[in-house]
């Protein structure tokens, strides 16, 4: 996707930005790195979450203000409207010129409780709407306030054509995240094992069902036999644990599969892989892949309805795989590049693009544009 922008300089801000907690997750990294940016090029910057900060796993600038609002785990509409009390009470204090609502309810909340004030929100959506298990009470209010938004910021352009035609006077914007480069490392550290002599595939994401790990563990039990010397690593944390290790364990790969968990220093298992596997359902668009091209890997990835495709350029820099959910058209797709190093070679060369399509330097000028498009209409209204 073209991320080519200009932008005008920017005009100091007062930025709020507003997420559930600042926990293991895509959007919550996002969130993060938005914030540190946002302060570094010279805006005003506060951080707003339901949580306070135990459990953090990203680390947020010091100079950005955090505050917890501590609703957290409650339950009910009462629950919410104290949520909205809280929220709009610290928009009040702060009297932010843009609120950012990071994801649905979030975004949904954040409309409604600057109802009446001089703030403009953007609301974002980080995966596909129809993947989401929102109750037809959520559903109702997104279509009452995403039109209201100032602005609404998809990660793909899917994803904006599908809030187009269901949430109707939605203002859409896309902007895909930013790629992290270089990869710093984080906690906690684990050092990938020798390779001795042995190849390995690798797969990142939290173990859900949505991931897809499932079929790629079906897919490399095919595999298995016809690649005695490649292995399978499998990094993340989730509820599905258990039922993958049974998976694993029924077919026999307890020595070919692994799964670590979450580990902090990623670059670190990026350079100890040889091929990555993106195998999820459903996505919205996945940093883990922008990162593993980034640091010169070949990727494999389903061409689900969002994401994959909009990162990789296919038989350019990666391979796009369909049907979605097929383990055999998976294993079929792997086993070509296992088979041929060259070809590996020469998606890696090309991978690494990503560093530069997906800069935080461009995706940044993008959400310039939005802020001084959203100044200047406020000006004219």
């Amino acid at each position: 996707m073209p991320l080519n922008s200009t932008t005008a300089a920017p005009v100091p801000l007062r930025i709020m930005i507003f997420i559930h907690s600042l926990h293991a997750g895509g959007a919550e990294r996002v969130a993060v790195d938005l914030a540190n940016q946002w302060y570094i090029h010279g805006h005003d910057v506060m951080l707003v979450t339901q949580t306070d900060d135990r459990g953090d796993v990203y680390e947020l600038n010091h100079h950005v203000e955090r505050v917890a609002l501590n609703t957290a785990g409650l339950r009910g509409v009462m629950a919410n409207l104290r949520r909205l009390y809280a929220l709009r009470i610290t928009m009040q204090r702060y009297r932010p010129d843009i609120v950012l609502g990071m994801m649905t309810t979030a975004s949904i909340l954040s409309v409604l409780a600057s109802t009446g004030l001089r703030c403009q929100v953007i609301a974002t959506e980080h995966t596909h709407p129809p993947a989401q298990e929102l109750s037809s009470f959520w559903l109702r209010l997104r279509r009452y306030t995403y039109p209201r938004a100032a602005r609404v910021v998809a990660l793909t352009r899917d994803t904006a054509s599908w809030i187009v035609n269901h949430v109707p006077g939605s203002n859409m914007a896309v902007i895909p995240n930013a790629v992290h480069w270089p990869l710093v490392n984080g906690e906690p550290e684990v050092a990938p094992p020798q390779r001795n002599g042995r190849s390995r595939l690798l797969a990142v994401g939290r173990l859900h069902t949505d991931k897809g790990f499932d079929i790629l563990i079906d897919a490399f039990k095919d595999l298995s036999t016809v690649f005695p010397d490649w292995d399978l690593v499998i990094l993340g944390e989730g509820p599905e644990r258990d039922r993958l290790q049974g998976q694993i364990d029924v077919a026999g790969l307890a020595e070919r599969v692994s799964m670590p968990g979450r580990v902090g220093n990623m670059r670190q298992w990026y350079h100890a892989c040889d091929i990555y596997v993106l195998s999820s359902r459903v996505e919205g668009l996945s940093n883990s892949l922008l990162e593993a091209m980034a640091c010169g890997m070949p990727s494999v990835a389903f061409d689900c309805e969002t994401g994959p495709r909009e990162i990789i350029r296919p038989d350019i820099d990666g391979l796009l795989v369909t049907p979605v959910e097929d383990p055999q058209a998976l294993a079929a797709a792997l086993s070509g590049l296992m088979h041929d190093k060259q070809a590996r070679k020469t998606l890696a060369s090309r991978a690494v693009d990503v560093r530069d399509r997906f800069s935080m330097r461009r995706v940044l000028s993008l959400w310039q544009e939005v802020f001084n498009d959203i100044q200047h209409q406020d000006k004219k209204g």
